[in-house]
């Protein structure tokens, strides 16, 4: 098995990972989102959250969960596609999917030290947050770099007739 693909797990042998880099005493950052098309505001992004500990797990929406939170013409990449490009990220540790609308399970089995979302986010209305927090870990937003998100790249593609 590639390196890449190695990185992606389900919850369970995530699980087994987290614990071990627990053991290690090394910080787990999460963080979660669609990441239909990666772009640079992904990579900045993630690279920053990276940045915030030792480990940086990314949680992916399933194909049908995008659907449900973008429409139907979402997801551009399915899964598959996007779970590679992800794990293929030298900063990223792991990849894991989840069909919910949001990680709050995963967040809960996983017990990260580090919650991470974009600073489009309040920290209050981030999934997750108090589950962290009540915990000993903290929550944390990133600057988003401006005038990059997928939505922005797909309708720039629509309007190149």
């Amino acid at each position: 098995m590639n390196e890449t693909k190695s990185k992606i797990s389900s919850v369970k042998e995530l699980l087994s990972k987290r614990e071990s880099w627990k053991r290690n005493g090394e910080r787990v950052v999460f963080t979660n989102g669609c990441f239909d098309i990666l772009h640079i505001g992904h990579v900045d992004y993630l690279e920053k959250s990276r940045a915030q500990g030792d480990r940086l797990i990314v949680a992916l929406n399933s194909d049908e969960s995008v659907t449900r939170l973008k429409g139907p013409q979402r997801p551009i990449n399915d899964e598959q596609v996007r779970g590679r490009l992800m794990a293929a990220l030298q900063f990223v540790d792991a990849v894991v999917f989840f069909s919910e609308d949001t990680p709050k399970e995963i967040i809960e089995v996983l017990k990260p030290d580090v919650l991470i979302k974009g600073d489009d986010y309040l920290a209050e209305n981030i999934v997750g947050a108090d589950f962290v927090m009540q915990n000993g870990g903290r929550v944390e937003t990133i600057p988003l770099v401006k005038g990059f998100s997928t939505t922005n790249i797909v309708e720039k593609i629509k309007n190149l007739k």
